[in-house]
């Protein structure tokens, strides 16, 4: 987030849009983390069962656009080829293009980074809605009391 929001601080005339959904997707994100984090605490937050399923879903969903969608405006070029940086629009537009650059590139890593993240806590999330526990252990008597139980 402060990467992004760096890149647009900076920016001398305007960004590109994929630099601001970028930001929309970092901002949703923690916002949907306080849900998220609350609900994993506590399940007197979870209002309805499948709703951080869905919440994780959809931001499985926006960082893997994001990613693929700011891979795609970057290109993969080496920051330190400077037609590259002056003639991309997502790393030119600032007075330091190559920073600017660098800092596109660290972005794209993160959003892939969240994208698999987001995509384990979803499994995980689909697995607690369903109504089955998240640890791994198989057995034919799935929801039966365990020998310490009896």
């Amino acid at each position: 987030m402060a990467l992004v929001g760096n890149m647009i601080h900076e920016a001398i005339g305007g960004n590109p849009s994929i630099v601001n959904y970028v930001m929309f997707v970092s901002v949703i994100s923690m916002l949907s983390l306080f849900y998220l984090i609350a609900a994993t605490i506590s399940d007197g937050f979870v209002i309805i069962p499948i709703l951080p399923v869905v919440v994780d879903g959809l931001n499985t969903l926006f960082f893997l656009i994001g990613g693929i969608a700011l891979a795609a405006y970057l290109g993969v070029h080496s920051c330190g080829n400077i037609p590259y940086v002056t003639t991309n629009s997502v790393t030119s537009g600032s007075y330091d293009d190559t920073k600017r650059c660098h800092e596109g590139q660290a972005v794209c890593a993160f959003l892939w980074f969240g994208f698999l993240t987001y995509l384990a806590s979803l499994a995980f999330s689909a697995m607690e809605a369903r109504g089955g526990s998240t640890s791994f252990r198989g057995g034919i008597r799935r929801g039966g009391p365990s020998m310490s139980q009896v």
